[in-house]
């Protein structure tokens, strides 16, 4: 097991602040400006990239490159999270995040069990979740966009959001320091910001506010990740990690733009 000192400590603490920022920020906008705008901002690349720089700063630039090669793969279990979510919300909010959650660590078990780590393999299950997961969204689930809605926000509910989401980014840093980092890079994918935007989202707007945040975050999510992750698997093999990652971001902006015009022509 690898030591915990006080450089590497500093870097998690860094990790909880970003991540929690950034987690808080996403919920607020999918609030004031509706489930599109919000949903496709949720899927951008966030705690990945946070993730991702401090797997390379504690550990390695090539550690953090193999743990990019399985968050696609992570993300296609992300969708079916989603798709658990969007089936049986209206029994329940914490039901279905429970059950949501369940199917994940169980598939993730299995993954992790079987010890694959192929950029090829993760690469198909990513393609064919993303088009399993809009063909149920868009062919057996009625889902209509929905707009912004208005929410008075106290301090104690945005540090609660921070508080959560921070813990859980920092906790993928940490995995991947104790564990190694393929693992890693499978936590720091953890759908937090699907529990917390469809928790906080459901809240305050209601179950079919939630679900059509939902529907855009999973589209989102799965193009924007899935490009940012092969990009910096790639250009960290070939660079360092300062010039792998902003050229990964770079790769990330020019598509965002097109994956945002496909997705408003998707959700119609």
């Amino acid at each position: 097991m690898e030591s915990l000192d006080q450089p590497f400590l500093i870097k998690l603490a860094l990790s909880f602040f970003v991540g929690s920022i950034w987690i808080t920020t996403v919920t607020v906008i999918a609030e004031r400006f509706g489930s599109k705008i919000g949903g496709f901002i949720g899927g951008l690349p966030s705690t990945i990239v946070v993730a991702l720089i401090f797997i390379g700063l504690s550990q390695s630039t090539q550690d953090a490159s193999r743990a990019a090669v399985m968050i696609p793969l992570v993300m296609g279990v992300n969708s079916l999270f989603i798709l658990v979510y969007l089936t049986l919300v209206h029994r329940g909010l914490v039901r279905s995040l429970l059950i949501a959650l369940f199917v994940w660590f169980v598939i993730i078990a299995i993954v992790v069990w079987s010890g694959v780590e192929s950029a090829l393999v993760s690469f198909l299950v990513w393609s064919i979740s993303l088009g399993f997961a809009y063909y149920i969204t868009e062919y057996f689930l009625d889902i209509p966009h929905k707009g912004g809605i208005r929410v008075a926000y106290t301090m104690q509910q945005i540090l609660a959001r921070g508080i959560v989401s921070g813990i859980i980014i920092s906790m993928a840093v940490l995995i991947s320091r104790l564990t190694g980092p393929v693992i890693g890079g499978i936590f720091s994918n953890f759908p937090v910001i699907f529990m917390s935007t469809l928790y906080i989202t459901n809240r305050t707007g209601g179950v079919e506010f939630s679900r059509a945040v939902a529907k855009t975050l999973l589209l989102s999510a799965m193009l924007n990740v899935g490009v940012y992750s092969f990009t910096v698997h790639y250009a960290y093999q070939y660079t360092n990690l300062f010039t792998g990652t902003l050229i990964a971001i770079l790769v990330s902006i020019a598509s965002a733009f097109l994956i945002y015009r496909l997705i408003r022509k998707l959700t119609q």
